[in-house]
């Protein structure tokens, strides 16, 4: 019965993670009200160029100059080359920015079809740095401390300000915890890269399970797909890490289980987040985000 409560326990969790990030995407629709519209209207205001009077005499042509000897033809493939406009950075697919809506990390995200070399150990480190101490960092371990007041999971907190905010400290701890042994602690011992590659193309359901099936396959330093074991027990491991700070009365066989499927949903989540994110980037918020 204990294990029944607590998978339902962990799927509540999952299921809330996966709503913030859905949430988090659609937050800033507001916010691309900077539409062609205003290109509209400067076109439209422009001042209409006076006819001209069907009395006046045309001047008479001046005369034109003899026409210039022949251009060489590389000439003309510079000046044709030099026309071409370079293409917008929001015509490119699957590209990914460094945080979602700017308050989402998103630094392991690697666009469609970007050629990178091995991940270093001095990569994997600063990956998970950055996503445990970057100012976008707050926004998960913030939500994740109000739904878990909300649901009281852990009574010893009690309520109120002082109660979020052991809440938070402990939801931020098992945060960068969690971001270091999976980012970094794991992914140097077992050769794995740690960095999410965006699949972006196909239909829903095809990128969907791509991105849900990368919490149990990644690509190791050499390329080929593997069993993600930094990512199943690097988590677990930060389950139990929690132990040591937690109140007694939560440091059980089930919260333990709880947390571990909880850190692996949540990222599960977030792997579905940064493979949609550069569609909704660029066809909802027209690129708005594409420097952040």
């Amino acid at each position: 019965m204990a294990l029944i409560v607590c998978a339902r326990k962990s799927l509540s969790r999952c299921v809330f993670s996966l709503g913030i990030f859905v949430v988090a995407l659609i937050a800033g629709l507001s916010a691309c009200a900077n539409l062609p519209a205003q290109q509209v209207e400067a076109t439209n205001s422009r001042p209409a160029v006076p006819a001209a009077s069907s009395d006046a005499v045309a001047p008479e042509p001046a005369p034109q100059a003899p026409a210039p000897a022949q251009q060489s033809s590389s000439s003309n493939e510079s000046a044709s080359q030099n026309q071409q406009a370079p293409s917008a950075p929001g015509d490119v697919t699957g590209q990914q920015t460094k945080r979602i809506l700017g308050i989402i990390p998103n630094f392991r995200a690697v666009s469609t079809d970007e050629k990178l070399p091995p991940e270093t150990v001095k990569d994997k480190f600063t990956s998970a740095t950055e996503d445990s101490f970057d100012y976008s960092s707050i926004f998960i371990p913030a939500a994740i401390a109000l739904y878990n007041m909300d649901q009281r999971t852990t009574p010893q907190f009690h309520e109120g300000a002082a109660g979020y905010a052991r809440y938070f400290w402990h939801s931020a701890v098992d945060q960068t915890t969690e971001n270091y042994m999976v980012e970094f602690i794991f992914p140097t011992v077992t050769h794995e890269d740690s960095r999410y590659y965006t699949l972006g193309r196909g239909g829903f359901f095809k990128r969907t399970g791509y991105a849900l099936s990368r919490a149990v396959i990644t690509r190791s330093n050499s390329g080929n797909e593997v069993f993600n074991i930094s990512e199943v027990f690097g988590a677990g491991a930060s389950a139990g890490i929690s132990n040591l700070y937690y109140p007694a009365a939560s440091r059980s066989v089930g919260n333990t289980m709880s947390e571990w499927a909880e850190d692996v949903g949540i990222d599960a989540a977030s792997f579905w987040a940064k493979e949609f994110w550069p569609d909704i980037n660029r066809h909802v918020f027209h690129n708005k985000y594409g420097q952040q």
